[in-house]
């Protein structure tokens, strides 16, 4: 027997990701002003304060092999890796995807394969990849 999982559906520029919901601990304005870490990975954007936590930001752009800079305008916090969110353009909805609806063909380094949508794929992320 197969479930449904419930995932974030996000953007990067045009196209559309998700995650498992089960990987996001909250969602957040990217308000705050980053703070840059030296030498930090190319994947790093710097860090920010969360409510007095100090939570890392990074671009999955640069994982991902996406063109483009990190001007995103929320931060998905995830749940599994302390402290650190995924700085990315927009925050959709929380859908649920049936197995059947994944085209795992495509599951890559850092994804679990394609979801087809009506009109548009989406691009089902691996979060510990990305981070």
């Amino acid at each position: 027997m197969t479930s449904e999982t419930d995932v974030l559906e996000f953007s990067l520029g045009e196209d559309r990701y998700c995650i498992d919901i089960a990987h996001v601990d909250e969602i957040v304005d990217a308000t705050e002003d980053v703070t840059p870490i030296p030498n930090a990975d190319a994947n790093v954007v710097g860090v920010v304060d969360l409510r007095g936590e100090t939570t890392t930001v990074v671009d999955p752009r640069v994982r991902l092999g996406i063109k483009g800079s990190p001007d995103g305008s929320r931060i998905v916090v995830l749940s599994e890796h302390e402290s650190t969110g995924l700085l990315v353009d927009d925050v959709h909805e929380v859908e649920s995807v049936d197995p059947d609806e994944i085209d795992d063909s495509a599951a890559s380094e850092t994804t679990r394969g394609v979801v087809r949508r009506d009109d548009r794929f989406v691009v089902w992320v691996d979060p510990d990849a990305l981070v």
